[in-house]
C-alpha cells in the first residue's frame, strides 16, 4: 500500500503542475483589459500610450521571455506568491486567507449535515422500498434537486428574515467570530446552511439509495439475514461498507460544488464575504490575479480530494489491488 500511496501522491503533483501550465497558457492568449484602459487614460491625459504600455509590461514582468515568465509563474505559485490584487491592494493569498474562514463557517456544517442525513435517509429508504417513507424521501429528493439555490435563498430571506424577523437579513462580520461559538453568528449562518444542505441532502440520498439497492438483494445479504443479522448490524456491516466505495466519489463532487458554484451564489445572496463572493467581485472588477487565485482553491481541493478518494477505495474495498506486484 505504501507504493500505491506514493504513486498517487506523485500523480496528484503532476496533475497540479499540468493545471498550472494550462492556466498560464490561457493567461498568455487572453487579452489584458488593463492594457487598453491604461493606454486610453494615457491618451486622455496627453501622454504616450506606447510608453504607458512599456511601463506596464516592465512592472508586470511581461517584457521577459516566455520561458522565464512561465518558470517564475510556477515558482511563485509553489512558494505561495499568487500575485497582487489591484482592487483590494493586497497580495492575493492574503485576500483568500482572510475570506476563507467565512466560507468554512457555513460550508463545513453543510457538508457534514448533507452527508450524514442524506446517506442515512437513502439507506433507510433502500431498506424500506416502496413504502410511504420511501415515497416521502423521494419527494424530498426531487424537491431539493429541482429548486434553485439562488431563488431558494432569496425566498428564505423574504419569509424568515423580512416578514417574520427570525433571522438577520444582512451578514455582519463583526459578530462572525471564527475563534469562538456564538448564538448570534449561528443565527445569521442558519439560512445559508439550510440552502446548501437542501440540494446536497437530496443528491446524497438518491445516490445512497440507488447504490444500497444493489446490495439489499445480494446473495451475501440474504445469507446474513438467514443467519439472524438484522437492523443496524445488517446495515453497517453488510450494506453500508460496500456502498461507501462509489459514494466516496460523490463526496468529492459535493465538496467542490459547495465551495465553488453554490457558495458563490449563496454568498452573493446573503452578503457573506467568503471566497465565492471574493471570486465574484474579482470577475466583475476584472482582477485577473485574484480570479486565478480563487479558482485555484477548488482545483487544489479537487486534486487532494481525489487523492484521498483513491486511498479510501483501498481501505473500504479490500478487493482493490494496490498494484505492488
Amino acid at each position: 500500500m505504501r507504493w500505491y500511496v506514493i504513486r498517487r501522491v506523485a500523480w496528484a503533483a503532476v496533475v497540479a503542475f499540468v493545471i498550472l501550465t494550462i492556466t498560464f497558457l490561457f493567461l498568455e492568449i487572453t487579452p489584458d483589459q488593463q492594457v487598453a484602459q491604461l493606454q486610453f487614460q494615457a491618451a486622455q491625459s496627453g501622454g504616450d500610450p506606447e510608453a504607458a504600455l512599456d511601463a506596464y509590461e516592465q512592472r508586470r514582468g511581461l517584457n521577459q521571455p516566455l520561458w522565464d515568465r512561465y518558470t517564475e509563474y510556477v515558482t511563485n505559485y509553489v512558494q505561495g506568491n499568487w500575485g497582487w490584487s489591484d482592487t483590494r491592494s493586497e497580495p492575493v493569498l492574503d485576500a483568500i486567507v482572510a475570506s476563507l474562514p467565512y466560507s468554512i463557517m457555513y460550508s463545513a456544517p453543510s457538508i457534514v449535515i448533507s452527508t450524514v442525513v442524506g446517506m442515512g435517509i437513502g439507506l433507510y429508504s433502500a431498506l424500506n422500498q416502496y413504502t410511504k417513507t420511501d415515497y416521502a424521501a423521494t419527494f424530498v429528493a426531487f424537491f431539493g434537486i429541482s429548486i434553485p439555490n439562488f431563488w431558494f435563498g432569496i425566498m428564505l430571506l423574504l419569509i424568515f428574515g423580512e416578514t417574520l424577523g427570525w433571522f438577520p437579513i444582512i451578514f455582519q462580520t463583526s459578530i462572525a467570530d471564527t475563534q469562538t461559538f456564538s448564538l448570534a453568528n449561528l443565527r445569521q449562518l442558519f439560512l445559508p446552511i439550510v440552502v446548501l444542505s437542501t440540494g446536497a441532502i437530496a443528491g446524497n440520498m438518491r445516490y445512497a439509495r440507488a447504490e444500497a439497492l444493489e446490495y439489499v438483494r445480494a446473495e451475501f445479504v440474504k445469507t446474513a439475514r438467514a443467519k439472524g443479522a438484522t437492523g443496524w448490524r445488517m446495515l453497517s456491516r453488510h450494506i453500508l461498507r460496500p456502498t461507501l466505495v462509489p459514494l466516496s466519489t460523490l463526496l468529492v463532487g459535493d465538496l467542490l460544488g459547495l465551495l465553488l458554484a453554490s457558495s458563490l451564489l449563496v454568498e452573493v445572496v446573503f452578503g457573506i464575504p467568503g471566497v465565492g463572493r471574493l471570486s465574484y467581485d474579482a470577475i466583475i472588477n476584472q482582477d485577473t490575479d485574484l480570479v486565478l487565485g480563487t479558482v485555484f482553491i477548488p482545483v487544489f481541493i479537487s486534486v487532494v480530494g481525489n487523492l484521498l478518494q483513491d486511498i479510501a477505495y483501498t481501505v473500504l474495498d479490500p478487493r482493490i489491488s494496490y498494484g505492488d506486484r
